[in-house]
């Protein structure tokens, strides 16, 4: 698991040929490391007077984090478990009818589970997203700069996970479910992209 590995012990393995951790676990990584600094500035601002009339709402968006933190990594462990069935499908044998039906039945399913976990990195990376939206307003200023970067690495998570969406989406024999995984995914990007400029031009516009 994540939790449980140092972080060079996990950079040592995401570099080597091993099929996983890979884009997805890496994706994951980025949403915790935003997430990180993000509860970072929160416990900069809790206990400050001059933040007093906004102390209960950074306070709960700190427990919004760290629930945020735990699903991310737990995310990243996930990513590896879907993807390590899907990578054993191909090798199934296709000779005869029944082995391409049962070949091709497997290989939907798990092409499915793949998508589903970077989806959910996705979902988690917006909900993300919107926290820091408030908190480059409410924020401590000395803090302004780690809230710049932990949107940059949220944005991260979100536009990796997306292409991890897509390059599942794109082998499924189900059409329509994929369009519909797709599209899901297209108005992530859109909607958080968007959130991500704005919020990164308005931790700027503080800096200068």
């Amino acid at each position: 698991m994540i939790k449980e590995q140092k972080l060079q012990d996990f950079l040592d393995v995401l570099s080597s040929k091993e099929p996983v951790p890979g884009g997805g676990g890496a994706s994951a990584l980025c949403g915790a490391v935003g997430n990180a600094l993000g509860q970072m500035v929160a416990n900069l601002t809790i206990g400050k007077k001059k933040y007093a009339d906004v102390e209960d709402e950074v306070k709960d968006f700190l427990e919004k984090m760290k629930a945020l933190q735990c699903e991310f990594t737990e995310l990243a462990d996930d990513d590896a478990r879907v993807f390590a069935p899907l990578a054993q499908s191909y090798s199934l044998p296709s000779e005869t009818d029944e082995e391409k039906a049962y070949k091709a039945e497997v290989m939907e399913k798990n092409l499915l589970a793949a998508s589903a976990v970077p989806i959910k990195i996705m979902e988690k990376s917006m909900e993300m997203l919107s926290i820091l939206d408030r908190l480059a307003d409410i924020g401590s200023k000395m803090a302004i700069s780690d809230v710049g970067v932990a949107v940059q690495c949220t944005r991260t998570a979100l536009l990796g996970a997306a292409m991890n969406v897509y390059i599942n989406t794109k082998s499924m024999s189900d059409r329509n479910k994929a369009q519909e995984l797709n599209d899901q995914s297209d108005r992530m990007i859109d909607e958080g992209s968007k959130l991500a400029d704005s919020i990164y031009a308005k931790v700027l516009e503080k800096l200068k």
